[in-house]
């Protein structure tokens, strides 16, 4: 069961895995269409708060039927780039409503993957009432990934808990990096050609399209290297609001950034498409990736197509997790739940983590 599956990221992996999509479910409209297209399965438009663990289990075909529940509550609440905003954003709430579900379907693993700094000091608020709640039926096993380990070519860093119920002995382990060697930015995008200069869709690559940016940015951004970023842009040439910043103080480095052939992507958000939101520059041509290349970076098929309006395709995407990372973690679980694992009762991440708080 996928609760907040977006565009089917997470699912798409473990589906790749070998898991059974069963139900999924997501507030937005487009969302669920780009679901039901890729990934299959019974998806629907749906409030998490309207929800509870009985039709869960209704629409598996019944109790005990889930292996694994699995969801990214939206995390923007958590976000470093929003400073404060975990006291008071409203979405914080759907970490617990997911605590809520866990506890009332009772499947033998559960997933929660969400932004590093849930696992921090700015979500500890909420992971502290997870543990409160969950640990006496559930060995939880918390750890921050980079997806570069996992095959991406981006250092996105995620915080994920897996679950394991106390019925079952104790297996789960952290999945070791699938690559010896990052991927490059370069390698992901290889083969992708040029987006048609009109702003359509390429006729052979879904969702691959120029976004519509003026030609004075064109040519602000014309003079950023590799690499670089705002400082490199000539003076007369800079935002006004760049020309009066100290540039040994850094600022925001990223804003006007241009990738790295060579190098890694910085983490993908609904953004990409913006010289000003973040280092989403190709690093050979004067333009933002496009969706179709975002994808790529996020680790996604070129087969897999994004609906919706263009604002629905750059928040399926910068939003999603990235195939590689839930396929990795899932096929883990899978070896668990078959018995294929050893038991172990190495809890060090554990107690590093969440010193006190975690059951042996």
């Amino acid at each position: 069961v996928d609760a907040f599956c977006g565009g089917g990221g997470l699912s798409l992996g473990l589906q790749q895995a070998g898991f059974r999509p069963g139900y999924a479910f997501d507030s937005n409209d487009a969302a669920i269409e780009t679901y039901r297209a890729n990934v299959g399965g019974e998806a629907e438009v749906r409030l998490v708060e309207s929800l509870d663990g009985s039709t869960i289990q209704e629409r598996t075909g019944g109790a005990g039927r889930v292996a694994l529940l699995a969801g990214g509550p939206p995390c923007q609440g958590f976000s470093k780039q929003k400073r404060g905003a975990h006291n008071g954003d409203g979405r914080n709430h759907l970490v617990l409503d997911f605590t809520r579900l866990i506890a009332e379907v009772q499947p033998r693993y559960f997933l929660l993957e969400n932004v590093s700094m849930l696992g921090q000091k700015r979500g500890q608020k909420y992971t502290t009432h997870l543990l409160d709640s969950l640990t006496a039926d559930y060995r939880i096993y918390p750890h921050f990934y980079n997806c570069a380990d996992y095959g991406l070519a981006q250092t996105r860093e995620r915080f994920i808990l897996v679950g394991e119920s106390r019925k079952m002995a104790p297996r789960f382990r952290v999945p070791q990096p699938t690559v010896r060697r990052w991927r490059t930015v370069g390698e992901a995008l290889e083969g992708i050609p040029e987006p048609p200069t009109d702003y359509t869709e390429h006729p052979n690559f879904a969702n691959h399209y120029r976004a519509k940016v003026t030609a004075a940015n064109i040519e602000r951004f014309s003079f950023v290297p590799q690499g670089g970023g705002w400082q490199d842009i000539p003076m007369k040439h800079r935002l006004p609001c760049h020309q009066t910043v100290d540039i040994t103080s850094g600022g925001w480095p990223d804003v006007y950034g241009r990738l790295k052939w060579d190098g890694q992507c910085p983490t993908i958000t609904a953004g990409f498409d913006s010289f000003t939101r973040g280092r989403y520059g190709h690093p050979k041509y004067d333009r933002p990736i496009t969706p179709r290349e975002a994808a790529r970076l996020q680790g996604f098929p070129d087969d897999f197509r994004f609906f919706g309006t263009r604002w629905d395709v750059r928040l399926q995407i910068g939003n999603a997790v990235p195939p590689p990372l839930s396929r990795a973690i899932g096929e883990t679980i899978l070896k668990a739940l078959r018995g294929e694992l050893t038991e172990h009762s190495d809890q060090a991440e554990q107690a590093r983590l969440f010193p006190g708080k975690m059951a042996v």
